[in-house]
């Protein structure tokens, strides 16, 4: 094709961030995407800026493939901002003898503690409390310890067997009648939304063509094969095509939509099972550790975060809008009901600083219970020259993208190396534990309280000088946010400089997480960081006003649909609120 770079010693070409400093996904790199998406011929496109989209684009550009990646919104703005934000095996498919399930999530999450997100990958440790004499300590505590050894080397403690009282002193917050003893183990948590944004941003940094606002409404055709796709800027209205060896659909929920797209017939049935999880204040229960309780169909889980505990989640299938699953007052109830029954000290709903609903993207089985569809994962060519994936789990993304790599490429001319992302550390984690140790002096140079500058190096890793950086001039930027001081000005002007932000929605809700972490979830300071976006951005005064009206009527709508008692009556409150992305065209491919 004329005017495509399609010559293999013209690759490095498609490749300059190589040996340079981060990729930026910031205004100025959008134009120059677009340019490239007309001009150039890719390798793979991946649809889809979720955790696995993300990581897919990182496995194929580290092996050597030009890679394109298109996102109708934000990234992971679907279910991988909304998890329960844990890299864990999963207690409880041990107990539904998925040991390869099991024993391939331990791994992984060894590998994102010590050498692929140190900086944002933590330990967390959980209590179990027993309930039942006799059988219950011997039976958990073997799977425990298949637990703590399936996952090969680790670097989190092992179970360890409390008292009753031993368990009390460590979780003050029970009920002394709601144990007669506990196990402690541990697992890992991080920021799912921040994690997966830096999965994209190195994937940039490989190469990878990566482009949010960016929605499929096409599908090309070379004979009987998928040669590329039709792209829509959500942003402008501006549509190309984007021609490549193979597509691979990493759209989670959105995966039969797409498939209809297609044209084609799936190999695989995708269901949506919603996930509510609630945020409350810290001090609200008393404890030293996170708790893993039982409920009648599955866990819950009272997860610290920051300041606050996330507790969660539901399990139940949803049919409804696949953008925007609405969290209804059942759903909250549900939650509550089940933590109280552990608690010295309820909580009410007053105590609910966030609630958040996501959709886990399941393949459907025989059973009618969503709790037990398989979280495995699968991959199918469902055309020549276009590849599925869905299933599987957040902590398993690596796998996944490496499996669905290795499907695409059997459409590409010769043969790609094997998948080498067990090896590529994710940007911000090399120097991240010397600049722990430093801590206190960068504190001191930039004139900051050492606290917080170890919340930074949580956050960005070694890219913190590249954060701070922009406050050389503006010192004002290394104020507390006014309504939400856990994040400073420079993070929200970094989001819309370096992390592809577009919409005051994406800092509020997935650069920073102000959106559920505070009572008045971002309402109270849209203002301020609609001006910070608005000025990195270019926003005209009457499009900050917009952004920040529309943000305002997404926190009321949400409020809204948490008190209506049933699923119908929650998504037609929520779906009816205005979308930042205007252009976007439902149903979303």
């Amino acid at each position: 094709m004329l005017g495509k770079v399609e010559h293999e010693e013209e690759r490095v070409v498609t490749n300059p961030q190589n040996g340079s400093e981060p990729a930026q996904l910031g205004p100025a790199g959008r134009e120059e995407s677009w340019r490239r998406f007309g001009d150039e011929t890719f390798d793979l496109v991946v649809i889809g800026g979720g955790v696995v989209g993300a990581g897919t684009a990182l496995d194929a550009a580290t092996r050597g493939l030009r890679v394109a990646l298109v996102e109708a919104r934000d990234l992971a703005s679907g279910t991988s901002s909304r998890s329960s934000k844990l890299f864990h095996g999963g207690l409880r498919y041990l107990e539904q003898l998925e040991f390869g399930l099991v024993r391939e999530a331990l791994h992984e999450r060894e590998l994102m503690l010590t050498k692929i997100a140190p900086h944002l990958v933590k330990p967390v440790s959980f209590l179990y409390p027993l309930t039942h004499r006799i059988w219950e300590r011997p039976y958990t505590a073997a799977g425990l310890l298949m637990y703590d050894t399936m996952g090969g080397a680790r670097s989190v403690p092992g179970q360890k067997h409390l008292t009753r009282a031993g368990a009390l002193r460590m979780v003050p917050a029970l009920k002394r009648s709601a144990l007669i003893g506990g196990i402690r183990y541990y697992d890992a948590q991080s920021d799912d939304a921040r994690h997966t944004m830096t999965v994209a941003r190195t994937a940039a940094h490989y190469g990878a063509v990566v482009r949010t606002s960016t929605q499929v409404v096409g599908f090309l055709r070379e004979a009987d094969r998928i040669s590329g796709v039709r792209v829509r800027d959500v942003e402008d209205g501006r549509e190309t095509e984007i021609h490549a060896g193979a597509v691979v659909n990493c759209t989670g929920v959105w995966t039969d939509e797409l498939q209809r797209l297609s044209g084609g017939r799936g190999r695989f049935r995708v269901r949506a099972s919603k996930g509510v999880h609630i945020v409350v204040p810290r001090d609200r229960i008393v404890s030293e550790s996170g708790m893993i309780l039982r409920t009648e169909k599955s866990v819950l889980f009272v997860i610290p975060w920051r300041n606050h505990w996330i507790v969660g989640t539901t399990d139940t299938d949803w049919n409804l809008d696949l953008a925007h699953p609405a969290a209804t007052k059942h759903d909250i109830d549900y939650l509550l009901e089940h933590v109280n029954s552990v608690l010295a000290t309820p909580l009410t709903h007053d105590d609910i600083e966030g609630v958040y609903a996501g959709l886990r993207p399941l393949l459907a089985g025989e059973s009618e219970e969503t709790s037990k569809l398989s979280r495995e994962h699968a991959v199918a060519r469902v055309a020549p020259g276009l590849v599925a994936i869905a299933g599987g789990k957040y902590t398993t993304y690596r796998v996944m993208a490496a499996d669905a790599v290795d499907a695409a490429v059997v459409d590409l001319p010769g043969r790609p190396p094997s998948s080498i992302t067990d090896k590529v550390p994710l940007i911000g984690a090399d120097g991240y534990h010397a600049l722990v140790n430093q801590a206190d002096h960068l504190a001191a140079e930039h004139g900051l309280h050492p606290y917080r500058v170890r919340h930074l190096l949580d956050r960005y890793g070694s890219l913190v000088h590249e954060v701070l950086a922009l406050a050389a001039d503006r010192p004002e930027l290394l104020k507390p946010i006014e309504s939400a001081p856990d994040y400073l000005g420079v993070e929200v002007v970094y989001a819309a400089s370096h992390e592809g932000a577009l919409h005051l929605e994406d800092v509020l809700a997935r650069r920073t997480r102000i959106s559920i972490e505070y009572a008045h979830r971002g309402v109270d300071c849209a203002e301020q960081v609609a001006q910070l976006v608005g000025g990195v951005l270019g926003w005209s005064e009457e499009e900050t006003k917009r952004e920040v009206e529309v943000y305002r009527a997404r926190v009321e709508a949400e409020r809204d649909s948490q008190l209506q008692p049933t699923d119908e009556s929650a998504d037609a409150l929520r779906a009816a609120a205005p979308e930042a992305r205007a252009g976007l065209i439902e149903p979303v491919s």
